[in-house]
C-alpha cells in the first residue's frame, strides 16, 4: 500500500457517510436528562445511555477490525458478547455524552485513515472468528448500517418519553 491513489467515488461516498455518524450520535441525545437517558419506555430493552454506550464499544471494535484488515495480511478478527460489555462494563453508569464524543472522534480518525486507501484496499479482507472472511469496504458497511439501526430504536425511545427530534 505504499502507493497512494484516489478512491473511487462509491467508497469516498460511505466514508463520508461513516464520518457524519459521529455527530448524528452526538445530536441523537442533545439535550436529554440522565432520567431521559435512563428511562426505560420499552421493558426489556436498552436504555438510550445503553444504546450509546453498546454503539461506542461496538465502532472502537469495528475501527481497530479496519485498521488490522488495512495493516496485517487477513488478520484474526474476534467477535465479542454486547450483553455481557452491556451487563459487565457499568454501561448503565457511563457518561452518554463522553461515549458520544469518542464515538465522534474516533469515527473523524478512521475516515481519515480510510480517505488516504488505495481503492484496492477496500477489498482487503480478515477472517471473523464467528462470520467468516469479511472485506473492509463490507466491514464499512456494516458499521454505517449498524448506527442507523440503533438510531431508530434511540429515536423512537425519544418520542416514548415526549423528547422527540
Amino acid at each position: 500500500m505504499a502507493t497512494e491513489k484516489k478512491m473511487n467515488h462509491s467508497h469516498k461516498t460511505e466514508v463520508d457517510e461513516y464520518a457524519r455518524g459521529g455527530t448524528a450520535l452526538q445530536a441523537a441525545i442533545r439535550g436529554l436528562s440522565a432520567a431521559d437517558l435512563d428511562a426505560l419506555p420499552v421493558p426489556g430493552t436498552w436504555s438510550i445511555r445503553q444504546i450509546v454506550l453498546h454503539l461506542m464499544d461496538s465502532d472502537l471494535i469495528g475501527s481497530d477490525r479496519m485498521k488490522r484488515i488495512i495493516a496485517e495480511e487477513n488478520p484474526t478478527l474476534v467477535g465479542f458478547d454486547e450483553s455481557a460489555f452491556a451487563a459487565n462494563l457499568f454501561y448503565s453508569a457511563m457518561d452518554a455524552a463522553a461515549a458520544a464524543d469518542i464515538f465522534h472522534k474516533n469515527r473523524l480518525l478512521t475516515a481519515e485513515i480510510l480517505r488516504r486507501l488505495p481503492d484496492a484496499a477496500f477489498i482487503r479482507w480478515g477472517t471473523h472468528n464467528q462470520r467468516g472472511r469479511i472485506t473492509l469496504e463490507e466491514l464499512l458497511a456494516v458499521h454505517i448500517h449498524h448506527l442507523d439501526h440503533h438510531l431508530k430504536f434511540l429515536k423512537h425511545k425519544r418520542q416514548l418519553i415526549g423528547k422527540p427530534l
